[in-house]
């Protein structure tokens, strides 16, 4: 899941826009399966392979597509479409040089130093001394909070049992009369009508009341930018609306933090907070930040701070970090909640004879840690995924409720084949009581012994809940592949827990077998290297642009892969860099209907037997075939699950699903992917994107390779960029370090 972006940026969103009055400028033939050896070797592709062999089509212009992160490729979902525009990288230039430019300015019309904040008093005159006092190194880092520092614990005592939270229930229909008063506003404003639901949903009964006082708070709805709300905004209040509009301000800030965690952020420094600021013409992003800060929209962190020397004079410049609540109280709840683990009495069984029996040595250390610890790490590719099934079997086997899940029903399918259907269910059914054992008179989890596969995909919200629903003295284990991508949502909940060394870590030592495994385990560190796949396992196919790339992938899923593996095409899942450009997601479902299953679209663009993605929940992906569609909405199967989407909600959350994005297919494998690196993707490769799509199949993987050297230069050199979180440091503050 990653969810579209359309929704989180707005891309596809029609509405007047307006600059603010200060706005500053802005700036041929397949190979049999051999990679090149390494980056240095530059090897050239192989010979062709007959078994994929055809004349290419028409040649289309390559774009610039989509990249799954607004930082990379690799982040926690799709960014939204860039066309155009600066590439982030140029633009954060852009904007510091805007930044420094003004700074300059204002210090020489100044004749001195800038006094930021001499408007304010009280309160938001001493955070924002304390902010600016603590970046600078003048005090250390405790100096200017109300409350003091912690001091060092050398074991946390059990905290403190949570207060259960019930099953997710559907959040209650808005008022038919407030969504008509949302969409005359809206309307008076210049923003399409058809917005007043979401509108409604995000900012509550009170909406249209808060727009009109405050036009800006349109940017807590998924989808809108800032420029839309600036034309609302000026549309609804005309000569008082302006770029120092301090509503503004304080909107925006929120926005970026909230845009920040589509890249996966839990925080951010504030030096790129006033950065961005700045970016979006806000005249004083110093006072801005503090007006913000002064009224509770942003939390103001100090995390980071290390142990230092105790003269303060010697004291460093101490980062300060700027947060949303949610993602604060989910990082703080869910670093208690492993605390609770690490520290609470597991329920004693008979696990010597279980890691006895274990079908492996892997398997056994895992059965030893969870007998003597309530939280372990567990790391390996798709063959260890045997080792907690192992651990849960054998649990159950001395009598503790043990349950395993996964991050999607792809996930779940293949775990339950080795745990057994009752024991095996995917991470929201478990929380919303859909799967699983349900819970107990307490509100907790009815269980002793849980297993999350895919770790990885966890976000720091959705790992909170787990945390808050698991019973005192039960065990946790958390498993899965450190070299995948990442989450779609905020956070880097396995990461952190690794590095943070909060519990033990058991490393698979059972490699994942055949030509894709070797593949793959190569690209985990670092290495591209030739592979022999005598049946035809791993295949090359070379192109020169990306209309090629389409083409060529139809007839890899329409025919070569059929004829030549025997995989189906509904078996066989096409994975790219994005949903834009000329390869990326629209543009290969658009073809890939039209030669699979070609149909007018008479139910919002689908057709009965057309493969869909559906995206319930932000990091969710859902693929599935429409079925039909009648007053209800689109009637979809989901991999047997029947689901009905109202047809207000098709546009936002279904889209065609013959490719999908890495970050969408985490978790998912198929008999059969083809993965499609066209030329105008290079900057949008990472390792941890290459090794995600290249580890989908199960038993070929075709590569329509128009990249040239980018693959391997990506492999060895362009890891994921670091995401910026509390949890780690929660933890060490929380607990000692695992032995």
């Amino acid at each position: 899941m990653s969810t579209d972006r359309r929704d989180a940026d707005g891309a596809d969103i029609a509405m007047p826009t307006g600059t603010p009055p200060t706005a500053p400028e802005a700036a041929p033939s397949a190979t049999d399966g051999r990679l090149p050896e390494s980056p240095a070797a530059g090897s050239p592709p192989a010979q062709a392979d007959p078994a994929h062999e055809e004349e290419a089509g028409g040649v289309d212009e390559a774009e610039v597509p989509d990249t799954e992160d607004g930082d990379s490729a690799g982040g926690a979902g799709e960014e939204a479409e860039q066309g155009d525009e600066l590439s982030e990288a140029q633009a954060e230039l852009a904007a510091q040089r805007e930044l420094r430019a003004r700074i300059e300015k204002r210090k020489a019309e100044k004749g001195g130093s800038i006094e930021s904040g001499t408007k304010l008093s009280g309160a938001a005159a001493d955070l924002l001394a304390a902010v600016r006092a603590v970046e600078t190194g003048d005090k250390p880092g405790t100096s200017f909070f109300a409350t003091p520092a912690p001091e060092p614990r050398q074991a946390a005592p059990a905290p403190e049992a949570p207060v259960r939270p019930q099953p997710p229930r559907p959040a209650a229909a808005v008022a038919p009369g407030v969504v008509a008063a949302v969409r005359a506003v809206l309307s008076e404003g210049g923003a399409p009508e058809a917005l007043a639901d979401r509108v409604a949903e995000s900012l509550g009964e009170q909406a249209p009341e808060t727009l009109r006082q405050n036009p800006w708070q349109l940017l807590a709805v998924p989808g809108i930018r800032p420029e839309q709300a600036d034309g609302f905004a000026r549309a609804l209040l005309g000569a008082e609306c302006g770029p120092g509009d301090e509503r503004r301000a304080t909107a925006l800030t929120g926005w970026l933090l909230e845009r920040a965690a589509l890249r996966g952020h839990t925080a951010l420094l504030s030096d790129e907070v006033r950065r961005g600021l700045a970016e979006l013409a806000v005249p004083d992003p110093d006072v801005a930040l503090q007006s913000a800060i002064e009224d509770g929209a942003v939390l103001v962190f100090q995390d980071g701070l290390e142990e230092g020397p105790a003269d303060e004079e010697a004291e460093r410049p101490v980062p300060v970090l700027l947060g949303l609540d949610r993602f604060a109280l989910a990082e703080e709840s869910l670093a208690d909640g492993l605390a609770r683990l690490v520290n609470s009495a597991p329920k004693d069984a008979e696990w010597e004879s279980a890691a006895t029996a274990a079908p492996s040595p892997s398997a056994a250390d895992l059965i030893h840690a969870a007998a003597a610890h309530g939280l372990v790490a567990h790391t390996g590719g798709e063959a260890a995924r045997a080792e907690p099934a192992a651990l849960v079997t054998a649990a159950a086997a001395l009598g503790l409720r043990a349950y395993a899940t996964a991050h999607s029903e792809n996930g779940r399918r293949r775990l339950a084949e080795l745990t057994g259907p009752g024991a095996a269910a995917t991470v929201a059914g478990l929380l919303s009581g859909s799967e699983g054992p349900g819970r107990d008179e307490d509100g907790a989890l009815a269980l002793d012994v849980l297993v999350v596969l895919d770790a990885p995909q966890l976000d720091v919200e959705t790992a909170a809940m787990l945390l808050e629903s698991l019973p005192d003295g039960g065990r946790l284990v958390l498993s899965g592949d450190p070299g995948v991508l990442p989450s779609a949502g905020a956070g880097h909940v396995f990461a952190d827990v690794l590095a943070a060394r909060a519990c033990p870590v058991v490393v698979s030592r059972t490699p994942d077998p055949g030509p894709i495994g070797e593949l793959v385990s190569g690209i985990g560190i670092g290495e591209l290297n030739r592979v022999d796949a005598p049946g035809r396992e791993v295949v090359i196919v070379p192109v020169r642009d990306a209309g090629e790339a389409v083409h060529r992938t139809v007839q890899l899923v329409a025919d070569s892969v059929p004829r030549a593996i025997g995989v189906p095409a509904e078996q066989t899942q096409v994975i790219t860099v994005g949903h834009g450009g000329s390869a990326g997601t629209r543009a290969l479902n658009i073809a890939l209907k039209e030669r699979l299953n070609p149909g007018p679209g008479r139910f919002g663009g689908f057709d009965p037997g057309d493969r869909i993605a559906y995206t319930p929940a932000p990091g969710r992906t859902l693929p599935g075939t429409v079925l039909g569609a009648d007053a209800e909405g689109l009637r979809l199967d989901c991999e047997g699950r029947r689901t009905v989407v109202p047809k207000e909600r098709v546009a936002s959350l279904v889209r065609h699903g013959w490719a999908l994005t890495a970050h969408q297919a985490a978790g998912m494998r198929w008999p059969a992917v083809v993965v499609v690196l066209p030329g105008d993707a290079t900057q949008a490769l990472t390792r941890p994107w290459v090794y995600t799509a290249f580890g989908r199949g199960e038993r070929h993987l075709s590569v329509v390779h128009g990249v040239d050297q980018a693959l391997p230069e990506a492999v060895a050199e362009r890891s994921e960029r670091p995401r910026t979180t509390r949890l780690g440091t929660l933890l060490r503050g929380l607990l000692p370090a695992a032995e």
